[in-house]
């Protein structure tokens, strides 16, 4: 599973930054070493370099000053110009709808996909699209370490928020059958299922993370190799009650103002900083259960990032019954079935 990545435009959290927190990691290797490493591990997540996708790596520089981030041709083209240059055999996309996505709604969602879709499969590529739910952050932590290590404690079964294994479990089930090594559904979600508990999973990105420059024991001592933020504040809530919904979008931009994102090509990220624990739709929130916790380099940043949290949920007495987790599946133009919750 050859994977070339992006890093974050407007909002959103890209993957190379993420991965630009573990000490060590290359994320831009000569082409040679990323194929060997995906030959040799079985996957390789790594950036554009001078040699991959190079046109889009200048894209990728001016989107977010050009307001040009949302454009469904730029995406398209951003997205697949990247998969198309790693040679897949075949691909699944998890585009996101909500408000913490550049689609807020499931029509531009559904624009979207089937853009993707249509344009990959005339280049040659079976793909299909999921759209899934961002109308709340998927997992419990939103920042560049705090995130990695979230995916950590998922991959060694530690900590797994439901609705990140959900979406985990639905795209690697489309992979395992668009791919040819399931059967069907129910037989790829016992392979993935057996692969996790077996720590095969974790044991592949340990891997992979050692053979792109990173410590070798990164899943031993995931506290000892990922930076932290010299400072923790909880999130009181304004008064007791469920979290009946969220502003993701401004999650993501207080994440960015604490130093945890860009709003020029050229800013140095902090990837200490951000949140975790955070509360999603329909847990109940008060005296012992905050909001989310801060991670910032100053108590008065952290203040500020707390206020803006608050400014960001509703909380009602009753429980809120959350979204569905998959909208959607779409696997061409003229292929759409609705998903589950």
């Amino acid at each position: 599973v050859p994977m070339i990545s992006g890093r974050g435009l407007g909002h959103t959290g890209g993957t190379l930054d993420k991965l630009d927190a573990i000490p060590g990691y290359r994320t831009t290797p000569d082409i040679e070493t990323f194929q060997a490493v995906a030959r040799a591990v079985g996957c390789a997540i790594v950036g554009q370099t001078a040699e991959l996708a190079p046109a889009d790596r200048r894209f990728y520089g001016v989107r977010d000053v050009t307001a040009t981030v949302e454009s469904v041709p730029l995406i398209t083209a951003s997205i697949l110009s990247k998969k198309l240059a790693a040679g897949l055999g075949g691909l699944v996309m998890d585009v996101k709808v909500g408000n913490g996505a550049f689609m807020t709604n499931v029509e531009e969602a559904r624009t979207l996909a089937e853009s993707i879709v249509t344009v990959a499969i005339g280049a040659g590529l079976p793909t299909r699209a999921l759209i899934t739910d961002m109308n709340q952050v998927l997992g419990k932590a939103a920042g560049n370490a705090l995130e990695v290590a979230e995916a950590i404690d998922y991959l060694t079964g530690r900590m797994r928020d439901p609705r990140l294994h959900g979406v985990v479990m639905a795209l690697a089930s489309e992979m395992l059958t668009l791919g040819g090594l399931a059967e069907d559904e129910a037989d790829a979600t016992k392979r993935i299922e057996r692969v996790l508990g077996l720590g095969a999973a974790a044991e592949a990105f340990g891997k992979m993370v050692a053979a792109l420059g990173g410590p070798p024991d990164i899943l031993d001592r995931t506290d000892d190799h990922l930076a932290r933020a010299p400072g923790v504040l909880a999130v009181t809530p304004p008064h007791e009650g469920f979290v009946a919904a969220l502003d993701t979008r401004a999650i993501g931009l207080a994440v960015i103002a604490l130093g945890g994102g860009r709003v020029r090509a050229d800013q140095a990220i902090d990837p200490t900083v951000g949140f975790s624990e955070i509360a999603g739709i329909g847990e109940p929130v008060g005296p012992g259960r905050p909001l989310a916790l801060v991670h910032a380099r100053n108590r008065e940043e952290a203040e500020g990032a707390a206020e803006t949290l608050r400014q960001a949920v509703i909380i009602e007495a009753e429980a809120a019954e959350p979204p569905p987790l998959i909208h959607a599946c779409v696997s061409g133009p003229d292929h759409w079935s609705p998903g589950t919750p």
